[in-house]
């Protein structure tokens, strides 16, 4: 059957959803108080891990708060409320502590648990959207997650209701990034594999081209010599370096066309033509996102890497940056 409402129709409701999600948050701003903060003393305490539970709509919330904690510093994971009365409550520990999600505060497998929560003395964090049922009056802390009315229509579908108990989590858990004073490296331990992981967490020495991979020739051979080898080793320009393998110069196919201008034949010295004045060089230990940024600030394609000795222990350009996957 062809739809026959118009276009504005789904804007208008679209747009109605998120006033009213909005303002059912904005009424909740009263409820973070000495509750929210002893919660966070609880959480940060926890000398084992914040174990999150819940059943339907509001187990996959506490899923994703799981989540968000254990990636953000708190060790963190989710347990179906469930599946814990028929065994899995063995993964709840004595040194742990337990965040029950629930709307109506009622549900038969939250109850069941908190008798062997309080039996086990197990501190119970609950987030509810009644604060007077049996789970809210059980827990140590609650956490009030009410809303008015669901965006719902009909107001059934749990809509506002369960962003407000995201926004509640997830206000846990930046709370607790604060206090442990988390940093970006922190985050990105827990995220290697994400974008800002590769940035924090990418050196020049895991990126550059070693040993024979490197362009290098010495300062007494000729231009012809020093193409041979550039040619061979595709990066795109050839490192100097004198008897003691230190850097001198570095020759590009720029300055092949250059020298070329200039009247030389690939039979002349590298020595008269190369270039002294390095500016691409970088320690092993320097992230590849910070050597990016300088390529692009100095307009060049290729970086050397060096060791105290102004040894060049490694190489590479700006393709083996996107391999990496920093850019």
């Amino acid at each position: 059957m062809i739809s026959r409402i118009s276009t504005q129709t789904y804007i208008n409701a679209g747009i109605r959803v998120l006033k009213e999600e909005a303002q059912a948050l904005i009424e909740l701003i009263p409820s973070i108080n000495e509750n929210f903060a002893k919660a966070c003393k609880i959480m940060q305490n926890t000398q084992g891990k914040v174990i999150l539970t819940g059943v339907g709509k509001s187990g996959h919330i506490a899923t994703k708060i799981a989540s968000t904690l254990a990636s953000t510093g708190t060790q963190s994971f989710f347990v179906q409320a469930g599946e814990a009365a028929h065994g899995d409550l063995g993964m709840i520990g004595a040194e742990d502590c337990v965040i029950a999600i629930s709307n109506s505060g009622e549900g038969a497998e939250l109850k069941i648990l908190i008798p062997i929560l309080k039996r086990r003395e197990i501190p119970l964090i609950a987030i509810v959207g009644n604060v007077d049922s049996s789970l809210g009056n059980a827990a140590n802390v609650t956490l009030s997650a009410h809303v008015n009315k669901e965006a719902c229509p009909l107001n059934l579908a749990p809509t506002s209701s369960s962003t407000a108990e995201l926004a509640i989590g997830d206000a846990l858990a930046v709370a607790l990034i604060e206090a442990r004073g988390f940093t970006e490296r922190d985050f990105a331990m827990s995220h290697p594999g994400g974008a800002l992981g590769k940035r924090l967490l990418v050196h020049c020495q895991d990126i550059m081209h070693m040993g024979n991979e490197i362009p290098s020739v010495k300062s007494n051979v000729t231009i012809r010599d020093a193409l041979f080898e550039m040619t061979q080793k595709t990066l795109g320009f050839i490192c100097i370096v004198n008897d003691a393998n230190e850097l001198v110069g570095v020759y590009t196919d720029g300055d092949l066309r250059r020298s070329l201008e200039n009247g030389a034949t690939i039979d002349s010295n590298i020595s008269d033509y190369m270039c002294t004045s390095i500016r691409g060089i970088v320690k092993p230990d320097t992230l590849a996102a910070d050597a990016l940024t300088m390529m692009h600030k100095l307009k060049i394609n290729s970086m050397i890497v060096v060791d105290d000795k102004n040894h060049p222990i490694g190489a590479f350009n700006l393709h083996d940056i996107m391999k990496a996957g920093i850019i």
